[in-house]
């Protein structure tokens, strides 16, 4: 799934009063952390996460990561913080506006 812009400013704006769930620190992405996030996702479809100053790798690198291990979209990068999404399979709770190729 891709984002067109206009999706991924709705979830910008649903995310901006969002608290982060998860912090990374020292240790990076480590499979712990990983699963803990993919867990979260059976109750959350957009989660923002914190990367700590003691975090020696690059943010945007962090937060690609893991997207990529937890099948979700990366909505953004913003400061220390990174959001992604993934919607419910079944009964998805948020709707994103419509892109042009689907009308």
């Amino acid at each position: 799934m891709t984002l067109t812009s206009k999706q991924r400013a709705y979830l910008k704006s649903l995310a901006a009063d969002l608290e982060p769930v998860f912090q990374i620190g020292k240790s990076s992405v480590s499979p712990e952390i990983t699963t803990a996030i993919s867990e979260t996702f059976n109750t959350h479809e957009l989660v923002k996460i914190a990367v700590l100053k003691n975090c020696d790798a690059d943010i945007k690198e962090v937060a690609i990561t893991v997207s990529e291990r937890t099948r979700s979209e990366l909505v953004q990068v913003i400061g220390r913080k990174f959001v992604l999404y993934k919607p419910f399979k079944d009964d998805p709770k948020i709707i994103l506006p419509k892109s042009k190729k689907n009308t």
